[in-house]
This record gives structure tokens, sequence and C-alpha cells, in this order.
């Protein structure tokens, strides 16, 4: 799941705590910086169990280190097939 609208002072650890309500969690990513290391103010959740994602659909508003946050299906990069020409130009 993407999850956007983060706090600059979201971490990992309480971006799990929150979501860990809905399922199990494999991989959590606040995205930062390259340069500061300042949180991005979004971030990614993969569940373990993808009804999970539809638990935290249903909830309706979520709030986390004060500031109402975004969450929405993701999916991996590499899920998207690559369009190829096929025409020959």
């Amino acid at each position: 799941m993407f999850i956007g609208g983060l706090s600059w002072q979201t971490s990992p650890e309480s971006l799990r705590d929150y979501f860990s309500k809905f399922g199990e969690i494999s991989e959590v990513m606040v995205m930062k910086d390259p340069t500061t290391r300042r949180s991005r103010g979004f971030g990614f959740i993969t569940f373990a169990d993808p009804s999970s994602v539809d638990k935290v659909l249903s909830h309706g508003t979520h709030e986390l280190d004060g500031k109402k946050i975004d969450p929405k299906v993701a999916f991996p990069r590499r899920a998207h097939p690559k369009i190829t020409d096929t025409t020959g130009t």
C-alpha cells in the first residue's frame, strides 16, 4: 500500500505499529530524501495477507502522528507489463 500525507516525524516503526492492527506486515518503508535524510511524507506497507488491504480501506479516516494520512492500493513496478511496439516503427 502507498501511504501518503505522513508527518515528517513518522518513522517506519510508528507506521508499522499503526497498521499492524489490520494484519501482519511483511515490509514497511518511509521514503526519505537521499541528501537531507528527511522524510518525503510518504511510504509503503506490504501486508502478508492481501485481505488486510481491504480492512485498511474500509476503515475510513486514518490519523498518525497528528496528521490525516491517505492509504491507497499500490502495485509493484515489476507487476506492470512493459508495452512494446510490435508495429516495427
